[in-house]
């Protein structure tokens, strides 16, 4: 990573923001689990060696991050919105409401949100949306890598209350195994029930 990686929280501070926090999701697609999002405020400039779109590191690397992140973040917030949530209210809202959630939890000490992806409706805080953000923003790709780890270690822990579906393997993600499982077992609390509806 390098320097690019601060060009837009510096555009943020240049326009006169005091602080920037940095917002993103993990598993909008999985059948089962609550959403994540973490948000994230870097002190500036900060460039973390090796951080990158979370999605684009190994699980050892992001566990490796998710410390240097933690330590090093001037605050951060991680949040998530439940299976049921997500069937009640949809998957694009229930995943502002976990943004919001981590937001809250560091509110006041930032002044704008720089959101990965395209849509903001449904956020309560001043923000600016950047796609494909986890990317080219340090302090979004920080968030994404608190959300999918965060994430990723609840559902590890879930796979011990529900062993037979392997949710510590796939993390709640639409395998041919976790198929094959819920057509044996059917589904349990753990699964979002409206992304189930193709199931036969």
């Amino acid at each position: 990573m390098t320097e690019d990686m601060w060009l837009f929280e510096e555009e943020a501070y240049a326009s006169g923001e005091i602080a920037v926090c940095g917002v993103d999701e993990a598993g909008r697609g999985p059948l089962a689990g609550p959403v994540y999002a973490a948000a994230v405020i870097l002190p500036r400039g900060l460039i973390i060696p090796g951080l990158d779109d979370s999605k684009k590191l190994t699980a050892k690397k992001r566990e490796e991050l998710f410390d240097v992140i933690t330590e090093s973040a001037a605050a951060f917030g991680i949040a998530s919105a439940s299976e049921k949530e997500i069937d009640e209210l949809n998957i694009l809202n229930a995943t502002f409401l976990a943004m919001n959630r981590a937001m809250e939890r560091i509110k006041g000490s930032f002044s704008l949100a720089l959101i990965d992806g395209n849509r903001s409706k449904g956020i309560e805080y001043p923000c600016r949306t950047i796609i494909g953000g986890d990317g080219k923003c340090e302090s979004i790709a920080a968030a994404s890598v608190l959300a999918k780890v965060s994430r990723d270690r609840y559902m590890t822990e879930l796979s011990e209350k529900f062993p037979e579906y392997g949710f510590g393997k796939h993390k709640g993600y639409g395998t041919k195994e976790h198929y094959a499982a819920l057509r044996q077992y059917g589904p349990c609390i753990a699964h979002r029930l409206t992304f189930l509806k193709k199931l036969h």
